[in-house]
C-alpha cells in the first residue's frame, strides 16, 4: 500500500475508486465503503481512502482529540483491508475555503483521475459544508466518475459511527466496541520498565505506555490478549494510574498468564475483550495480590468459555 501525506498525480491511464472520510476507527461502516471501492476494482484501478492529516473541526477549534486508532494503527489496518493508497491530505486554510466543485476537479479528477467514488449519504465536503453527495452526483456527470451513496451500516437500530463507537468505549462495553469495529480494540506500545511491584507479590506484569493521542476505555482491569513478536498471551491489564502504588502516568499494565520471557523493549499490541473492574486503592500490597488473583481466575475462565 502507498501512504502519502501528499494527493498524488497517478499516472495517465490509472484510475481511481475512492472513498472519503475522516475513517477514524476504521469501522464497520468504513469498511463498507472500503469494500464497494474494491468490487468496482479493475486491473487498472487503484483502490483510494481520502483523509485528511487532522479532523477539519479540531484544526478550527485549535484541539488535540483523542483517536480510535493512531495514523500508524490506521495505515495498517486499511492495507490490511486490501486498500491501494491511503492518502492524509494536510487541511490547511487554502484547502478549508476551497469550493466543492474545485476541491473535486483539482483532487478527484486531476490529481487522482477518480471513476468511482463511495462516500455515505451524510458526507460534507468543501467551504461551508457546502459538498454534498447529490453534488458529487451531478459534478459525475461533468467529469466522467460515478458516485454511489452507500447506505450506513447499522448495529441493531443506529448507525455505526465513529460517535458510536466512543461512546460505547467510553461506558467500558468492550463486547459492544469490538462488534461495531469488526475487529478487537487494541493499543500499542513498547515494554517499558515499570517499579517492578508485581514482581514482589509474585505476579510480574509488562508496562507499556500508550502514544498521547490513543483514546483508551476508562481506567480499570480488562480481560485481554497481548500480541508479542507474533506470539499471543492471554491475560489481564490494568488502564490507569495504579493508585496503589501512586504511580503518575496513564499507563497500561498487562499480566500475561503463560509468558516468563523478558520482554523488556518489545512492541506489545493489547486487545480489550471484556470490562472487569474498576480500578481500586487497596490498603496494602497483599490486598492488592488478593484481588489480582481473583481477576486472573476470571480472566482464564472466560478464555476456556471462548473455546466451547
Amino acid at each position: 500500500m502507498i501512504y502519502t501525506t501528499q494527493v498524488p498525480h497517478l499516472e495517465k491511464g490509472i484510475r481511481s475508486g475512492i472513498t472519503l472520510g475522516k475513517f477514524d476507527g476504521l469501522h464497520r461502516g468504513h469498511q463498507k465503503l472500503i469494500n464497494c471501492i474494491k468490487e468496482r476494482q479493475s486491473r487498472d484501478c487503484r483502490t483510494v481512502i481520502f483523509t485528511f492529516d487532522v479532523a477539519p473541526k479540531s484544526f478550527m477549534l485549535h484541539t488535540s482529540p483523542k483517536f480510535l486508532l493512531t495514523y500508524e494503527e490506521r495505515r495498517e489496518l486499511a492495507e490490511g483491508l486490501g486498500v491501494d493508497i491511503l492518502t492524509e491530505c494536510p487541511f490547511t486554510e487554502e484547502l478549508m475555503h476551497m469550493e466543492p466543485e474545485a476541491f473535486v476537479k483539482e483532487y478527484l479528477v486531476d490529481r487522482l483521475h477518480g471513476e468511482y467514488l463511495a462516500v455515505g449519504p451524510d458526507f460534507r465536503f468543501g467551504y461551508q459544508r457546502k459538498g454534498t453527495p447529490q453534488l458529487l452526483q451531478e459534478l459525475g456527470k461533468v467529469y466522467g466518475f460515478y458516485t454511489e451513496i452507500v447506505e450506513k451500516e447499522k448495529y441493531g437500530n443506529r448507525d455505526i459511527s465513529s460517535t458510536y463507537v466512543r461512546e460505547e468505549l467510553e461506558k467500558g462495553h468492550m463486547e459492544e466496541v469490538n462488534r461495531l469495529l469488526g475487529y478487537i480494540y487494541f493499543t500499542k506500545g513498547e515494554i517499558v520498565h515499570g517499579r517492578q511491584l508485581g514482581r514482589t507479590i509474585g505476579i510480574p506484569t509488562a508496562n507499556l505506555i500508550p502514544p498521547s493521542i490513543k483514546k483508551l476505555p476508562p481506567n480499570g482491569v480488562y480481560i485481554t490478549e497481548s500480541v508479542i513478536q507474533g506470539k499471543t498471551y492471554q491475560g489481564i491489564t490494568n488502564v490507569g494510574y495504579k493508585p496503589t502504588v501512586k504511580e503518575n502516568f496513564l499507563g497500561v499494565e498487562t499480566y500475561l498468564f503463560s509468558c516468563h520471557e523478558d520482554l523488556y523493549g518489545q512492541e506489545a499490541e493489547v486487545k480489550f475483550y471484556r470490562y472487569l473492574r474498576p480500578e481500586l486503592k487497596f490498603s496494602s500490597l497483599e490486598e492488592l495480590k488478593i484481588q489480582m488473583m481473583r481477576d486472573i481466575q476470571t480472566g482464564k475462565e472466560y478464555f476456556q468459555q471462548k473455546k466451547k
